[in-house]
């Protein structure tokens, strides 16, 4: 743990379809101003993501092989959100929607021989019971969408052994513009940070590399579309 202290790395993604801004970066650029105020020496890093597939795996594996950070929080645009999302866990498989260069992954899979969903270590229920500023709410969800957001998310758990997070946010507005989302983030990953330095949650990342939950029946269900 202590050589992936004093790194933490937060992406946002880039243009796609109609979102020619992408509210995910919009507010990973404000949190960058505000850095995370954690009174903890912590080294903010952040990083745009394209939206595709190939490239993506290839940044995210430069991430945990180069920078080897304490926590990656990826931040994706959810176009129907009216709150704000931290995603518990990813799936491996049903990525049939192409990305920006028109790619779908093979058979929609994101890891050949990979566990079919991975959780995160630091996504809890408690993770959800502070409010984040302006009164935005916070919700915890459990399906991420399956497109690159959920790709991504997937395979940064896979290779951070569970320390990585993914926050669906809404489309900007008057009422909720890139400096709002900004302080949210801050507050999240803060509480985040402070999550992980709990015993009981050291103890978790020592004992275990990804948490792995079985797909009931090997069917993912309906997917619920999330963008990016």
């Amino acid at each position: 743990m202590d050589s992936q202290s004093s790194c933490v790395v937060v992406t946002g993604f880039g243009p796609f379809r109609q979102h020619l801004v992408n509210s995910s970066w919009e507010a990973v650029k404000e949190l960058s101003k505000l850095g995370l105020n954690s009174g903890m020496e912590v080294e903010l890093r952040i990083l745009q993501l394209p939206v595709d597939y190939r490239e993506v795996k290839q940044r995210v594996t430069r991430i945990w092989e180069d920078l080897q950070p304490q926590l990656a929080v990826h931040v994706g645009l959810d176009a129907s959100a009216k709150a704000i999302l931290l995603e518990r866990r990813a799936k491996n498989h049903g990525y049939r929607d192409a990305d920006v260069r028109g790619f779908r992954p093979a058979r929609g899979e994101c890891l050949p021989g990979g566990p079919e969903v991975v959780a995160s270590g630091v996504i809890a229920g408690a993770a959800s019971k502070r409010a984040a500023p302006e009164g935005v709410a916070v919700a915890v969800s459990g399906d991420a969408g399956r497109y690159v957001c959920e790709y991504t998310y997937y395979l940064s758990l896979h290779l951070g052994n569970g320390r990585a997070a993914l926050i669906h946010v809404p489309p900007l507005s008057h009422w909720l513009p890139a400096s709002v989302l900004g302080k949210a983030l801050q507050v999240i990953i803060q509480d985040m940070l402070e999550e992980m330095r709990k015993p009981e949650l050291k103890a978790w990342f020592a004992e275990n590399s990804t948490s792995v939950i079985p797909a009931q029946g090997g069917q993912l269900g309906d997917c619920l579309f999330r963008e990016n």
